[in-house]
This record gives structure tokens, sequence and C-alpha cells, in this order.
């Protein structure tokens, strides 16, 4: 079964300051604790993908005119509270599994090396189409 893990980061769920802010010691013991948990993935041959995404700041929002042109606006708005992080695409026997794989890489270190304990959004990824029951 393979399963997407969202790693979500939000201002309202997390009283840490934006990464931006960290000192350059913190992010490196994030950015390595995210290469060591991916590595012990790869290895176990659960590891499909795993990738960062850069802030929302630079996203851009896409949508196709009557003519289907791309318009393109500015992404998130400056409000937004909480956005897409990174995810991991994970091959593993069980939903269990994902589960354990979540509540690890929730507790990435953040600022002071403490667990940032982040929501990590778990779905499965289908094969195919549901089927009625």
């Amino acid at each position: 079964m393979k399963y997407m893990l969202l790693m979500q980061f939000s201002s309202q769920t997390l009283d840490v300051p934006p990464i931006s802010e960290w000192q350059p010691e913190e992010i490196r013991a994030h950015i390595d604790f995210m290469a060591t948990t991916n590595g012990k993935l790869a290895a176990a041959g659960e590891l499909v993908d795993a990738q960062g995404l850069a802030m929302p700041d630079t996203a851009l929002i896409v949508r196709a005119d009557a003519g289907g042109v791309p318009v393109v606006t500015d992404g998130p708005f400056a409000e937004t509270k909480e956005f897409l992080a990174g995810w991991w695409i994970v091959e593993v026997p069980s939903q269990q599994r994902a589960l354990e794989i979540a509540a690890e890489v929730s507790a990435a270190p953040g600022p002071a090396g403490a667990p940032l304990n982040m929501p990590i959004e778990v779905r499965e990824i289908l094969s195919a189409p549901p089927t009625e029951s």
C-alpha cells in the first residue's frame, strides 16, 4: 500500500518561529534528521519519494481561461497561516506502518532541538478508482 505523508506547517499549531528565524545549527539538525529518516526508509525499501517545498510566498496559482490559456496569479494569500512544507511517499504493508513513520517525522527537531510535533496528514494513494461495495 502506498501512502502520502504531508508535512503541514502552521503557526497556529506550532509554537515556533518560522524556519527563516532559526539558527544555522538548528536548520542543519532539522535537515540532518530528515536525511537520516529518508535513509532509513530507503534502506527498508519503504521510500518512494520525499521532497521539501519552497516557502509559500514563491508559489503561483494557475487557472485556465476560457481559451485554455494559463492565467497565473501569486500563490497563497499573505494571511495564510498554514502551508504544505513537504511530503513523503512510502510503500508499506499497512496503514499502521504509515502512521508510525508519520509520528517519527512529526518529531523532527526545531529550535533548541525540541521536537516540532508537526501535524502530518496521512493519505492512501489509490492504485485504481474506488469501487462500489
